[in-house]
């Protein structure tokens, strides 16, 4: 459910297709989404889920996996 509703806002906010986004897809890498992308997907996750992402823990976000696995232990 939480990937499913990250993998919506990256959609979303990037244009990119649900099939080509993976837990292990590199954000940067396989994603390309670029700082000003990636800030406003934050920004939605936050609001989604009610959460707030510092910012330690975005800079070490480099696969979907690590943002799903942050919004899991904070929900």
């Amino acid at each position: 459910m939480i990937f499913e509703k990250i993998v919506n806002i990256i959609c979303i906010n990037t244009g990119l297709s649900p099939e080509s986004i993976s837990l292990d897809s590199s954000i940067d890498e396989d994603l390309e989404i670029d700082s000003i992308d990636a800030f406003e997907i934050l920004s939605e996750i936050e609001d989604e889920f009610s959460i707030e992402v510092d910012e330690d823990a975005m800079s070490s976000f480099k696969t979907i996996r690590d943002i799903v696995d942050y919004v899991e232990n904070a929900v």
